[in-house]
């Protein structure tokens, strides 16, 4: 691999930087997603009985000691039991649109990755095209093919490696966007059900 990349040229190399830029954010968001990922129906099932005892402590700490968005949702709501129906779903709207921007940072730098490799390549076809010129205007008419082979081997894998990397940025940027919509499916069914559930509280309804 370290040849390859050699024959390829500097571009080669500015691609694969953007590349680990790339990988690495990619594992970032994973694990983020994969602390986030709880049983939604046995959290808010378990939520909902301490609700129903009127233990508001115990849900808030159910809440607390659970990672992820919808946990804070759901101790938003909680916490602002005695508002009413309106009030409450404005305080979960806002806190959601607080979470949303968390669960989508840094994505835009993989979109701009996968997007920018194989501009990256085209550039690196460009230079390798230029050093074959560069070569048959040194060369003349005795010029030999392998003294233009090193430019046209550079441009067909900086253009190649540009292609790979950004069809693997894309896979993964949309598989990124498919975990981020389905958390946020789930944050809208939580907000739905505990919102609910807090105003099914005994003491709220007397």
């Amino acid at each position: 691999m370290p040849g390859i990349l050699s024959e390829g040229g500097l571009a080669t190399w500015l691609i694969l930087a953007v590349s680990i830029l790339g990988a690495a954010i990619f594992v970032e968001r994973v694990l983020y997603f994969h602390r986030a990922q709880i049983n939604l129906s046995e959290f808010l099932n378990g939520v909902r009985t301490v609700l129903k005892r009127e233990n508001i402590v115990e849900a808030i700490s159910i809440c607390e000691a659970t990672p992820g968005p919808v946990p804070r949702l759901v101790k938003v709501a909680i916490l602002n039991r005695e508002r009413g129906r309106e009030a409450i779903r404005e305080s979960i709207e806002e806190a959601g649109t607080q979470e949303v921007p968390r669960l989508e940072a840094k994505l835009n730098l993989l979109a701009n990755a996968a997007q920018i490799t194989p501009l990256l390549g085209m550039l690196g076809t460009v230079l390798g095209l230029m050093q074959v010129f560069k070569a048959l205007e040194a060369g003349g008419p005795m010029l030999s093919v392998s003294s233009m082979s090193h430019g046209v081997y550079a441009a067909l894998i900086s253009a190649a490696f540009g292609i790979c990397a950004s069809v693997l940025g894309h896979l993964s940027y949309n598989y990124l966007i498919s975990r981020v919509n389905e958390i946020v499916y789930e944050m809208e069914r939580a907000s739905t059900d505990i919102l609910n559930s807090v105003l099914e509280i005994p003491s709220l309804k007397k």
